[in-house]
């Protein structure tokens, strides 16, 4: 088992869970397809950095990420910083012949997503975003009953992600067009873009809605209230490539809703439906059933019997949750180094739902159906 000296650049949410994840990958998937060992954190500052890597298990830190991208020492270069950095660090980590782990959205703008695209095809190296929910063991479950034929032709898909409550809270990056890309639609929304295209197949074309519903909120030091700049609420219809038709509604001010993406899948024998918020069940009802037993039963995925069951927990009905879904996501990544595979979803499939949400955009704006080019 090879080892991959990792760097870390961010030590916020996303440097929390990318840690666990590097430390608890080899414990649940052994023998492990590579050791990460956790090499250098980097932050805003020295002091940051260096608090950071006590807490997260890093041997060193800085505060320059290039320091980190050039260190020889460095296999692999893990972005988990805002959106509009991730383009100028991808490009140095790939130039510098680094594989790459970064989070989604893949970058603010459609033109820095391609450029990323060119930057890690070019140098032949291994790189992966960080689109998790596609990993939950009742999505992996879900798509092989689809490849299976179980539902057969797929009609009908209804996606759905729904994040808390928060109409009067301050106001974040997220909600800088410059610093974000887009809002609702570009942090949650792709997730269910990722999934559908996942499970159904590519998107032909889109018309949507993007609503922005609190336009103001506090902002800054002395909290003075800011123009929002991004979208509160995503809804599009979808036109899939396979003659599938189907929705996303995605948003962040859902009272009684903390983290819940789902979906509904509809086909000609039969339908699906997952809700994260029961991420070990999935519901199916099957039209061969005997008319009087017709109906949704739920099967529980979290076991051994399931996708990833051999490096999860070996009883059924002890549950996973989201640091186990981010080890999964760790255990693909370094399979695909090591055996020298493409990694999924890559910076091509951002810079692909990139132009769809920019797609969505225009739809929103024009009122018309946009094809996906």
């Amino acid at each position: 088992m090879k080892k991959y000296n990792v760097g870390l650049i961010g030590a916020g949410f996303m440097g929390k869970a990318h840690s666990l994840a590097y430390a608890g990958m080899p414990m649940f998937f052994w023998p492990a397809p590579g050791i990460p060992v956790r090499k250098i954190m980097c932050d805003v500052s020295d002091e940051l950095a260096k608090d950071a890597a006590a807490r997260f298990g890093f041997e060193k830190y800085t505060s320059k990420w290039q320091d980190l991208v050039n260190d020889p020492e460095i296999d692999v270069v893990d972005i988990s910083t805002p959106n509009n950095t991730h383009a100028e660090i991808a490009i140095a980590a790939a130039k510098a012949g680094k594989h790459i782990l970064c989070e989604k959205p893949i970058a603010t703008t459609t033109a820095d997503a391609f450029a990323m695209v060119e930057a890690v095809e070019k140098a032949g190296i291994k790189n992966q975003l960080a689109f998790n929910y596609r990993r939950v063991p009742a999505v992996v479950f879900a798509k092989k009953l689809i490849d299976e034929g179980v539902l057969g032709r797929i009609f009908t898909y209804r996606g759905t992600y729904f994040s808390g409550g928060d109409t009067k809270g301050g106001m974040g990056w997220r909600q800088l067009r410059s610093v974000a890309g887009y809002g609702s639609l570009g942090d949650i929304g792709t997730h269910s873009i990722d999934v559908a295209r996942y499970l159904i197949g590519d998107f032909e074309a889109v018309n949507g809605l993007l609503r922005t519903f609190v336009p103001e909120r506090p902002f800054g030091p002395k909290q003075e209230m800011h123009k929002v700049e991004n979208d509160d609420e995503a809804s599009f219809s979808i036109q899939f490539k396979n003659g599938a038709i189907g929705s996303i509604e995605a948003g962040g001010n859902s009272w009684g809703r903390n983290n819940q993406i789902a979906f509904e899948i509809y086909g000609e024998k039969g339908a699906i439906l997952f809700d994260y918020e029961h991420r070990d069940e999935l519901r199916v009802a099957f039209g061969d059933d005997p008319v009087d037993r017709r109906g949704f039963r739920t099967i529980s995925t979290g076991g051994p019997a399931h996708p990833y069951g051999n490096g999860l927990w070996p009883i059924d009905g002890i549950g996973i949750g989201y640091g186990e879904l981010k080890i999964i996501e760790c255990y693909d990544f370094f399979k695909a180094i090591a055996e020298n595979k493409e990694a999924t979803p890559n910076f091509r499939a951002g810079y692909e739902i990139s132009l769809i949400c920019d797609a969505i955009a225009q739809s929103s704006e024009t009122g018309k159906w946009i094809e996906i080019k």
